[in-house]
């Protein structure tokens, strides 16, 4: 992640208090936060799904990325200094870097994430109690793709531009 950092310098900083929320869940901020230093909570619901205290760890990308309201809460766990983004869609779109780098740290969780679920599947695949549909629930999740990749932008929709 400190290709991620390294590609934020000059940005806007702004130092959050312990417990201040940075991104609610299912809200729409368009806001993209980058962590400098101090510790982040994520939840989802009232379930603690991640804490980090790593510089270059990015937060609100989903949202932006596939422009939807934001699929967790974010939070200070301590005082907290980060690069803040106001307009999260365009900034990644014209940072290519950047972007490249955020792409590179999405496709690391995918492999991660694809391995733990692969893994679930083969323990649970025989299994004859309900914990035996785990592989057709993990099946219909990797194939689940609401909206198609479209090339090209708003502003370029000629893919080739």
């Amino acid at each position: 992640m400190q290709l991620i950092l390294d590609l934020c310098q000059g940005l806007p900083e702004e130092s959050f208090a312990a417990g201040e929320v940075l991104i609610p869940e299912g809200g729409a901020t368009g806001r993209l936060f980058i962590l400098i230093e101090g510790e982040i909570e994520i939840r989802k619901g009232e379930l603690p799904l991640h804490v980090t205290a790593e510089p270059g760890a990015v937060f609100g990308e989903i949202s932006a990325l596939l422009d939807i309201p934001h699929t967790a809460t974010v939070k200070t766990l301590t005082p907290a200094r980060l690069h803040v983004v106001g307009d999260a869609g365009t900034f990644l779109r014209t940072h290519q870097e950047l972007a490249y780098g955020l792409s590179k740290l999405m496709a690391q969780r995918l492999h991660g994430m694809t391995s733990y679920l692969a893994d679930l599947q083969r323990q649970f695949a025989d299994h004859g109690s309900h914990l035996g549909m785990v592989h057709k629930v993990l099946s219909s999740l990797m194939q689940n793709h609401d909206d198609p990749f479209e090339p090209g932008s708003d502003r370029y929709p000629d893919p080739t531009i």
